[in-house]
């Protein structure tokens, strides 16, 4: 794992236990819309994933959703409600599979766990789950082979790297993650990649001139926008009912943005 990425997931750390989100639940229990939980397998290990399907017509793009350092939350499956409300499968794999009580993931671990647990997941595992799901879900009937993958925070850091070992990936949408830390890494990429920053979240925000130089130097597609005012995680607390404007706005920004760019892949 290079310097940044290190960094930033002990920085996450602090941030404890995931938020309440009920009215996450709330409104996913409430969706018309197909979700269901998937085992994708890959030797040795099995990774539960929450795969919700658009009511379309025609094969749909795939969207693989990295979820926050606080697990697969009920945010983090809302939010695969939410691509398939806009016309795209959207799976979520729980990236802490098996490490639970009983061989559970994120809901069979206690909260106060979570983030260190995924600081401790190996990036070579990580990248092969994911990769494990990529394949899943290109290769469903109902999918257009096409995949484009979206994280946050903890999940943002996730998706800038994998873009890094996954050349198959169509666009990597990070959501206040750190980039690559090496030009070596960059090399790899082969898609574009689109990064969604908070005005107040100087931890991630100040790593984007870095990043934005080092991409340019290379030749690839990076671009990212900062929302004045949001704060880290506005993605989901731009959803809260409890909102700030700020927040809401680069949320509603940030989603139109990605619509935009998935209505052209």
């Amino acid at each position: 794992m290079n310097k940044i990425f290190i960094l930033a997931a002990a920085a996450l750390l602090a941030a404890g236990a995931a938020p309440a989100q009920d009215w996450a639940k709330a409104r996913l229990d409430k969706s018309p819309r197909h979700g269901e939980w998937v085992a994708v397998a890959h030797d040795p290990r099995k990774v539960e994933s929450f795969i919700t399907y658009p009511e379309v017509k025609d094969k749909a793009t795939a969207v693989v959703v990295i979820h926050e350092i606080y697990g697969l939350t009920d945010w983090a499956r809302s939010v695969t409600d939410e691509f398939a409300e806009a016309g795209y499968i959207a799976i979520s794999p729980d990236l802490l599979s098996g490490l639970g009580t009983n061989g559970g993931g994120t809901v069979a671990m206690p909260s106060a766990d979570v983030g260190r647990a995924i600081q401790s997941l190996p990036a070579d595992q990580i990248t092969a789950d994911l990769n494990a799901v990529v394949d899943y879900v290109s290769k469903l009937p109902s999918c257009n082979g096409k995949v484009v993958v979206i994280g946050f925070c903890w999940g943002g850091t996730q998706s800038f790297r994998f873009a890094t070992n996954n050349k198959n990936v169509k666009t990597a949408f990070v959501c206040y993650g750190a980039g690559p830390g090496t030009d070596a890494e960059i090399s790899r990429i082969n898609c574009p990649v689109y990064g969604f920053y908070g005005g107040n979240d100087a931890h991630f925000t100040a790593t984007v001139e870095k990043t934005t130089a080092m991409m340019k130097t290379a030749g690839k597609t990076y671009e990212p926008t900062v929302y004045d005012g949001a704060g880290h995680g506005f993605m989901r607390a731009g959803e809260q009912p409890d909102a700030s404007d700020p927040n809401k706005k680069a949320h509603d920004g940030a989603w139109q943005k990605i619509k935009e760019v998935l209505g052209k892949i």
